[in-house]
């Protein structure tokens, strides 16, 4: 028995350090700087779902809401997708080992997941009972897509956008530094190709890593540009809008009615925005800690208000809710 606990020990530490070997925890201090603000009136939730026995729920790497309220889970374990209704209740489990690395989610308005695989190099649309229904991109295969050369290929796709008309915007490029290749890619409804823009770099309309994605009520895209610390704006042809700077590592907005909800990766928080982007609150800070962040990583506000962040490295699922 005691050789047994010993080896699952072993196994999870290595689980552990190889996933924070992933997700390239920066060296330069200046990135993990929190963003200060006054305190988030929002406490957090010990226990943000429950799971049948004997059900276990890899790391989870993003997390989004369906029309019907439920909660969706995409994991970085066998089973990769979980669905919960909305008290939290286990609802189904499928889809095993579908990607390398799973990273980025969005459900469209017919109930597709769109699903990004950052070390598969592919972004994936499967039905809502889990059935492939088209690829972009080559599976295993970085590069560029290039329609007059006749490539079709991704690098490193991290997440996903789908306008009101259907349309899908693809942000790619994790590595940060000088290799990598960040950018949006603009496709219809159908997978078809329109347009793409970016490229490495700081100035405006480049990017380090294009880690997150979300639209807001006016349409514009909001593009968490991470090892930048920054958000840029843009129009859905791809004009050049604005930028608004951040301490830490911006990875991840969800923007509601009200209020735009901000993951702010190593930095360790959860910070709320204003419509305009201006800095309202923040809660957390690193560790392992409940309620402390490994990396606050995705981000999405359920319909009642609660707030879940996926933290790949911790390998937890957190719930906050407003403060009573």
């Amino acid at each position: 028995m005691l050789a047994r606990m010993k080896t699952t020990i072993a196994i999870a530490a290595l689980a552990l350090l190889t996933t924070t070997a992933l997700a390239q925890r920066p060296t330069d201090p200046s990135l993990i700087v929190p963003q200060s603000a006054p305190a988030l009136r929002y406490t957090f939730e010990p226990r943000a779902v429950t799971l049948p026995d004997g059900v276990e729920m890899g790391a989870p790497a993003t997390v989004a809401f369906d029309k019907n309220g439920h909660l969706i889970v995409l994991t970085r374990g066998e089973r990769t997708f979980f669905e919960f209704d909305e008290n939290g209740a286990f609802v189904r489990s499928f889809g095993d080992k579908l990607f390398t690395r799973s990273h980025g989610l969005a459900i469209d308005a017919d109930g597709n997941y769109w699903a990004t695989d950052v070390g598969g190099h592919v972004v994936v649309k499967l039905s809502p009972q889990g059935e492939t229904l088209l690829t972009l991109g080559a599976k295993g295969e970085a590069g560029a897509w290039d329609e007059a050369l006749g490539l079709r290929k991704l690098n490193q796709p991290n997440d996903v956008a789908i306008a009101a008309n259907g349309d899908l915007f693809v942000v790619q490029g994790h590595t940060p530094g000088p290799n990598g290749d960040a950018r949006v890619l603009k496709f219809d409804r159908s997978g078809r190709f329109v347009k793409q823009w970016g490229g490495k770099g700081n100035a405006p309309g480049q990017f380090q890593v294009a880690h997150g994605i979300d639209i807001d009520a006016d349409g514009l895209l909001w593009v968490a540009d991470r090892e930048n610390q920054r958000v840029q704006v843009f129009t859905q042809d791809g004009t050049f809008v604005k930028e608004l700077k951040y301490a830490g590592l911006p990875c991840d907005v969800d923007i509601g009615r009200d209020s735009i909800f901000m993951v702010n990766g190593f930095a360790g928080q959860l910070v709320e925005l204003g419509l305009d982007g201006g800095v309202r609150a923040a809660l957390g800070k690193p560790g392992t800690a409940p309620g402390e962040f490994g990396e606050a990583h995705m981000v999405a506000v359920s319909p009642r208000a609660e707030i879940f962040v996926a933290d790949s490295v911790n390998a937890a699922l957190f719930k906050f809710v407003r403060a009573r």
